[in-house]
């Protein structure tokens, strides 16, 4: 069997494991065992087939590494369909929170800093963990 048909039937192995699991970082690692087929149908050696695989799949894990990462580290509410989104508060609690109706379910608003407690219509400023942080329109 051919040098490249392993590398072939390793790249198969590897996305066919990717699809089963969903980590992408083992398409990354696809990538590279297709790299090192692609070097044997070059005719590299297998010390250059080795290299060229481990280097174009290490460098890609790194990369979407890296392009994730970036992706990740904004804040996540900022994209929340619920900013902007209108609720009626009744009445305020004791501790500073308000339970409101919102979306079929009871959720806990706090009013934003610097905002008074008054009843009436708000709009949801932000939402922190399970909380709405409301503003009065």
């Amino acid at each position: 069997m051919a040098e490249s048909t392993l590398w072939w039937l390793m790249t198969g192995i590897a996305v066919a494991v990717e699809l089963l699991t969903g980590t992408f970082y083992l398409l990354m690692v696809a990538i590279g065992l297709g790299a090192g087929a692609l070097a044997a149908h070059a005719g590299a050696g297998v010390s250059l087939q080795l290299v060229v695989a481990a280097v174009v799949g290490g460098g890609a894990v790194a990369a979407c590494y890296l392009v994730r990462g970036k992706r990740l580290a904004g804040p996540a509410e900022v994209d929340s369909l619920d900013v902007g989104a209108t609720v009626q508060v009744d009445s305020w609690n004791t501790d500073g929170t308000a339970n409101v109706k919102y979306r079929g379910a009871n959720w806990t608003a706090m009013p934003a800093p610097g905002t008074a407690q008054v009843t009436g219509a708000h709009r949801v400023r932000e939402v922190v963990g399970s909380r709405l942080v409301v503003e009065k329109l």
